[in-house]
């Protein structure tokens, strides 16, 4: 029987403005061999600066686990994080906004009806037909960074590590003893991983599970700003301003951060975690847009994301809700949302090939991302600005003539291996697509 996740204690137990919650469940390192660096990346002929890095933990990762995620090129994992699944009305209703995924589930949901929609789950217990284990959620901030002997206490039933030590690796080595051969496992963190540890302390939390994730509430959280938190991550140990922090290329920051972590490099998949509601307890914060969660989104897919967690709840204001994007709170949203992941399930061929890195340089306040897809190339391309921006792009491979904006009707010519666009805002994505060849790569 799963052990239910009280809703009460997210609000209790939150550190720094964070909720963290107790996963009481048994689990392992789903993979019977240790893992494994990715195939190295392959040099562009006659350049060495241009490489072919495949996706993180190669594209055919989810082949190796029993009943695992499908692992053909066409599947995408798009999540919710801690569901009810009780209905076929609900699990309708999610799979009509592109959710494939459910990470974590109440104790009464059902898998049978998951599974009869085509859908996948990860709960935090074993369980027939599940395609994974979640380990643990944000013990690295309630358990902390050490070997220290655990209670077998979760946050809320009495002291967590004896002797006030801390012990968050023991609680995941103990967790993972014994898990079913070939049961994919994730384990999420937080704050403990993302900015309070250094990355001595942080590397360790890593290697327990197959698939790792991390929260980081950029647009909500009320303390992120702050010099301990964003401002040691992108501020550089000072305290972000309001308008350098809440903007979505943090998210990117935060996959990019959590992937420089992972041993063997490029190992193990990260998976982004993007608020859909409002996690905190603050009414003076505003309410997260359709337009800031595509856009964080986007920004963590450049950085390597392999897979999309939203959180899905909201506290502390007259919009809570258990399951803001099946409830009132998520109308201004939803449409948002749910064109956001039939993008995401379009292109998920383009999200699972190869990275080319090196291939094209930025003039101008953006992030890119170069995919190698069939004959061509791919730029994913996103603001880092915290204004409107006029960037340019410059391919160190020239033949292509037009970069086509993929999904706005437009093209722009390409004129010896260069072109330029507007950014609007902060959330602004473009995706272009550059057809002539692909320099022999």
């Amino acid at each position: 029987m799963r052990r239910p996740l009280v809703f009460g204690i997210v609000v209790a137990l939150a550190v720094g403005g964070v909720a963290a919650v107790a996963i009481g469940a048994a689990a392992g390192f789903g993979s019977d061999a240790a893992p494994q660096a990715s195939s190295p990346p392959a040099p562009m002929p006659g350049s060495s600066d241009v490489v072919v890095r495949p996706v993180d933990g190669g594209s055919d990762f989810y082949a190796q686990f029993d009943d695992g995620l499908p692992s053909d090129p066409g599947f995408f994992p798009v999540a919710e994080w801690f569901a009810s699944v009780t209905s076929e009305d609900e699990v309708r209703l999610d799979r009509s906004m592109g959710i494939n995924t459910y990470v974590e589930l109440t104790a009464d949901s059902s898998l049978d009806l998951i599974a009869a929609a085509g859908m996948h789950a990860i709960p935090s217990v074993v369980e027939p037909g599940a395609a994974g284990l979640l380990v643990a959620d944000e013990v690295d901030m309630w358990a902390g960074a050490g070997d220290g002997a655990w209670t077998g206490a979760y946050p809320g039933e009495g002291q967590v590590c004896e002797a006030d030590a801390k012990c968050g690796y023991t609680i995941l080595e103990e967790l993972t003893r014994g898990v079913p051969p070939g049961l994919m496992t994730l384990a999420n963190f937080g704050k403990g991983v993302a900015f309070w540890g250094t990355e001595e302390e942080a590397e360790p939390f890593l290697e327990y599970t197959d698939v790792v994730s991390a929260d980081t509430y950029w647009f909500s959280d009320p303390n992120i700003c702050g010099a301990s938190e964003g401002g040691w991550g992108p501020g550089g140990g000072e305290e972000l301003a309001v308008h350098e922090c809440r903007i979505a290329a943090n998210y990117g920051w935060t996959v990019e951060y959590v992937r420089s972590l992972v041993s063997p490099a490029g190992s193990r998949p990260v998976w982004a975690f993007v608020e859909v509601g409002r996690p905190f307890d603050d009414g003076s914060l505003p309410t997260v847009t359709g337009a800031q969660i595509r856009a964080a989104v986007w920004s963590s897919l450049i950085h390597g994301a392999r897979g999309v967690i939203y959180f899905n709840h909201g506290f502390g204001d007259e919009c809570g809700s258990e399951n803001v994007l099946r409830s009132v709170c998520g109308d201004p949203i939803r449409e948002d949302v749910t064109t956001l992941n039939r993008e995401l399930e379009t292109m998920a061929p383009t999200l699972n090939a190869p990275f080319v890195d090196g291939l094209v340089t930025v003039d101008g306040e953006a992030d890119v991302a170069v995919k190698l897809v069939d004959d061509g190339f791919t730029l994913l391309a996103a603001s880092t600005g915290t204004g409107a921006a006029d960037v340019t792009f410059t391919s160190a491979c020239s033949s292509a003539t037009t970069a086509e904006v993929v999904g706005e009707g437009r093209s722009i010519p390409v004129v010896g291996g260069r072109f330029g666009d507007a950014f609007a805002d902060p959330d602004t994505v473009h995706v272009y697509r550059l057809d002539g060849g692909t320099c022999g790569l």
